[in-house]
């Protein structure tokens, strides 16, 4: 009887241990079964493709971003020559000496462009403009400045595709910048090189038909600058304009020249605000520091701010005033001159018959000094 018990209770165990078995046996097949089993290789693979096929998106992307800003900053870029071609556009297959061709940059929406006064000519002179389109115009000089080489055409248009101005006060040295213009002639017109800002505040000697000038404040680039490229944009990649090409050292290679474009600000306000600038003269011929050890002046030494005075203008509004020849005048209504272009910058700003004060030295002598601007 006992012998049976112990039987019947191995039995039920080992029936147990079997149904146990069984359902551990079953979750694991239903486990593995729903487990997805992937190629290691493909997806590592597949992850690498995606990674590099949105790398080259977005470089592709980049790139495009500048080259349709600087595509949009050339239908601004116009074509100037002092001779008018026989055929539809300046832009033939006669050589820059034979056109005087050069550079301007539409800078209102009404017809007004920024060009070197070197290749629209002076004040009242008459120049042939071409559009990125090909229409040709009359322009006319309505301002110019020898001393820093601007001048203003207007042409009689409407709706024109004008550039943004960036402020050139800001500019830092290695900042990545384009020059634009229309070197040698037809083949080569709106060309872009790039480059970077390589110096700032330059001064250089410029001497030619027996006269010596100086242009100072200039922003120095590497850009390449060629002859026809004068009067054309120095940009930044966003397409606003930091200054005009204007030389370049013929002796050396990637050192060109452009004006900063602060300094012509306030005439083009004036002129798209209200087709007019009447343009006030303090009457005197001055340098600032960088200058000075160009010239025989004996202030080497002392001279350490200001600008210095060379010549006042006969009956201009400096004459017959207390200003005197050697002065150095450091501030024009309390604010600061460094360069000849900070005079220049709020003389622009000012109309003839305005009074302003000037801060100047003599020596050990400190004195104010109230003039009325003539008109020049």
């Amino acid at each position: 009887m006992r012998k049976r018990k112990n039987t019947r209770k191995k039995v039920i165990i080992t029936t147990m241990i079997l149904i146990l078995l069984w359902l551990f046996g079953f979750y694991i097949y239903v486990t593995y079964t729903n487990i997805e089993i992937y190629d290691t290789n493909y997806t590592t693979q597949k992850t690498q493709s995606t990674i590099e096929e949105q790398t080259v998106e977005k470089v592709e992307e980049e790139s495009k971003t500048v080259a349709d800003v600087i595509e949009e900053t050339v239908d601004s870029v116009v074509g100037i020559s002092k001779l008018k071609n026989a055929g539809t556009s300046i832009f033939s297959n006669s050589t820059e000496s034979q056109l005087g061709l050069g550079t301007g940059v539409i800078v209102t929406e009404n017809g007004y462009i920024l060009s070197n006064e070197h290749v629209t000519g002076s004040k009242y002179s008459k120049c042939y403009v071409t559009l990125e389109n090909g229409k040709n115009y009359d322009g006319t000089v309505v301002w110019s400045d020898s001393s820093i080489d601007l001048s203003i055409v207007k042409i009689e248009a409407s709706n024109l595709k004008y550039v943004v101005l960036a402020d050139s006060d800001t500019i830092k040295v290695g900042e990545t910048v384009y020059a634009i213009g229309n070197p040698i002639g037809f083949e080569f017109r709106r060309t872009v090189t790039s480059g970077i800002i390589s110096a700032k505040n330059r001064t250089i000697k410029i001497e030619e038909e027996d006269r010596v000038s100086y242009m100072t404040d200039l922003i120095q680039t590497d850009a390449t600058i060629n002859p026809g490229n004068s009067g054309g944009p120095l940009i930044y990649p966003n397409g606003q304009v930091i200054g005009i090409n204007t030389v370049k050292i013929s002796s050396a290679e990637g050192i060109g020249f452009a004006i900063p474009i602060n300094i012509v600000k306030p005439i083009i306000e004036s002129y798209k605000n209200t087709g007019d600038f009447q343009e006030a003269t303090i009457g005197i011929y001055a340098y600032d520091k960088e200058v000075i050890p160009y010239l025989e002046t004996g202030t080497k030494n002392n001279f350490q701010e200001g600008i210095y005075v060379t010549e006042i203008t006969k009956n201009g509004s400096a004459d017959n005033t207390e200003l005197k020849e050697g002065d150095i005048i450091t501030k024009i209504d309390g604010i600061k001159l460094n360069t000849m272009n900070d005079l220049r910058k709020y003389i622009y700003t000012k109309k003839p018959k305005d009074e302003v004060t000037l801060s100047v030295t003599r020596g050990k002598i400190n004195k104010e000094i109230k003039l009325i601007l003539n008109k020049k």
